[in-house]
């Protein structure tokens, strides 16, 4: 299998680390992919990725398979052990939902925010849209004060154990430090749970 990269990414990013939380990285080749480059709209790239998205998985048939989830589903499937998708119904209801909302309600909003006002975006993001951008900002840390009262008492996320709703809120507020706002320093549940989580992933 390939698994094409871009380091730094937020969501190539959630599936190296879900792989790595696997212990399974050498099953797979990595291939880096320059998104500043632009190297992910390239024809050749959109070959594999007819919309463009980093990352993608090509299996040994020649399948590809686009979207971080869809991919961390992929590996969840040919390596269940960790389990960090859930076991039964209820744990992978709230796993999953927990996940989406780190998904749609922070991450998402952040890059909203992050595309639409930082200077580094301007020539990827053309117009940029200050008014969705501080719309973005706005949302997104209202979500944090509340994700914050969620983890009081709580060491993970969801369903009481490690699972990819933490990968993905970790790795969302490495994310966030580009435009220097760290949910992780500003809000003390949150930044236990950043580092409980850095220090599995090691």
């Amino acid at each position: 299998m390939k698994l094409y990269h871009a380091p730094k990414a937020v969501n190539p990013e959630r599936t190296y680390n879900f792989l790595k939380a696997k212990g399974k990285l050498d099953a797979v080749e990595l291939v880096e992919i320059s998104i500043m480059k632009g190297e992910h709209k390239q024809p050749e790239y959109r070959e594999i990725s007819p919309f463009s998205h980093v990352p993608v998985l090509v299996l040994d048939d020649g399948t590809n398979i686009t979207e971080s989830r869809a991919i961390c589903s992929y590996f969840e499937h040919m390596f269940p052990e960790p389990n960090l998708m859930g076991s039964d119904a209820k744990e992978k209801g709230l796993i999953e939902m927990w996940d989406r909302r780190i998904e749609f309600m922070m991450m998402a909003q952040f890059a909203t925010w992050f595309r639409n006002t930082h200077p580094v975006m301007a020539p990827l993001e053309n117009p940029q849209l200050p008014e969705a951008g501080a719309k973005a900002e706005a949302n997104v840390k209202k979500f944090a004060k509340r994700l914050d009262q969620h983890l009081d008492g709580k060491d993970w996320l969801a369903a009481d154990r490690f699972s990819i709703a933490d990968i993905t809120l970790f790795l969302t507020c490495g994310f966030c430090g580009v435009m220097q706002w760290k949910p992780h320093r500003d809000y003390e549940h949150i930044s236990r749970h950043f580092g409980a989580v850095k220090e599995r992933l090691g």
